[in-house]
């Protein structure tokens, strides 16, 4: 686990662009489950390609983009054990990926980018790849 003093700022950097922090699985469960619209969820990680694409990228996509998530959530893996666990139940079958970024549809998983889709890319490149799947889905 990483102090909580380390991962403050990486929290806040989606918090402050209106995303709600799931910290236990019953919060994941109340926010996955059984949900009508669009839910974003990212799984935020501590790791390079988190600050450098990930995070900067979805932020980007959710200020340009005309079709939004109706949701805005987000895990931090490394940190809230539990919710993340929980998350990536319903991430399956994806294997275990962070960051990643998935989109729920009426509770149903319908898109996912997995940390090896993210890795190499820059932010623009991971905004405009959500832009598309905003339009597709939201």
């Amino acid at each position: 686990m990483y102090p909580e003093q380390l991962v403050a700022p990486m929290r806040t950097d989606l918090t402050s662009a209106g995303f709600t922090e799931l910290k236990t699985s019953e919060e994941v469960e109340k926010n996955l489950e059984n949900q009508k619209g669009t839910t974003l969820l990212v799984i935020n990680s501590v790791c390079g390609c988190a600050a450098g694409a990930a995070r900067p990228g979805v932020k980007w996509a959710i200020q340009h983009s005309t079709k939004k998530p109706d949701q805005l959530t987000t895990v931090f893996a490394g940190v809230d054990a539990e919710a993340v666990a929980r998350a990536r139940e319903y991430t399956l079958p994806y294997p275990p990926s962070s960051p990643s970024i998935a989109l729920f549809k009426d509770g149903e998983l319908v898109h996912f980018v997995e940390r090896h889709h993210i890795e190499g890319r820059n932010a623009q490149m991971i905004g405009e790849h959500l832009l598309e799947v905003f339009e597709e889905y939201c």
